[in-house]
């Protein structure tokens, strides 16, 4: 079985448990994704499993890709190709099809994405900096003041300045699967999940 699958984040809701409890959840359309290529410890030196996920149009693909995708006996044009490791790639076809149905409810999953962009910011939003005092006659409220040093005289790497915030690379770690609608291949997952809505996504299962 593929260890993950790749989504789109449709929005937020909430559901209520048995005993009446609301739990705030996040809707991801998981797939379906195509089997595009299948790596083997003696062709390519690992095991892995090639997915393509999201239709494109044909003016979109380059050469190459349309090449690899017919190869696969696909008919689909397919926006983005990604790898899964797996430990044996028994039971995969080319073309085959896989969707949310690999999820069960109550499964813990990671969830990866971008988070959203916030432009050009400062310390104080960026890195919740306290900031100076409010009042009048004080003339540094938001502002970073000295930010190098006399000795080297030079600014240190990774000093915390204000700069580009978010569009970051976010894995959140153990959500919970509430429910799983295969019909429509949807997951409902327990919690936040990083990027804005109609964001690409990548759901792993954990690993036990």
């Amino acid at each position: 079985m593929v260890p993950g699958i790749l989504g789109t984040k449709i929005g937020m809701t909430h559901l209520f448990s048995e005993d009446g409890r609301m739990v705030p959840v996040t809707v991801i359309q998981a797939g379906p994704v195509y089997v595009t290529q299948i790596k083997t410890q003696d062709n390519d030196g690992y095991t892995a499993v090639q997915v393509g996920f999201g239709e494109a149009k044909e003016s979109k693909l380059t050469f190459p890709k349309y090449g690899h995708l017919k190869k696969a006996g696909l008919t689909k044009n397919l926006r983005t190709l990604k790898e899964f490791r797996m430990d044996s790639v028994d039971g995969l076809t080319l073309g085959q099809e896989i969707n949310a149905g690999i999820f069960a409810e109550g499964e813990v999953i990671t969830v990866t994405g971008v988070s959203k962009g916030k432009g050009f910011q400062g310390g104080v939003k960026r890195y919740h900096f306290k900031g100076q005092h409010m009042t009048h006659g004080y003339m540094t409220h938001r502002r970073p003041l000295s930010s190098g040093a006399t000795g080297p005289q030079r600014v240190f790497k990774g000093i915390r300045k204000p700069g580009r915030m978010g569009t970051d690379t976010i894995t959140q770690k153990g959500l919970k699967v509430v429910k799983v609608d295969v019909e429509r291949n949807l997951v409902l997952v327990d919690g936040s999940v990083p990027g804005p809505n109609g964001a690409q996504v990548t759901i792993n299962k954990v690993a036990r």
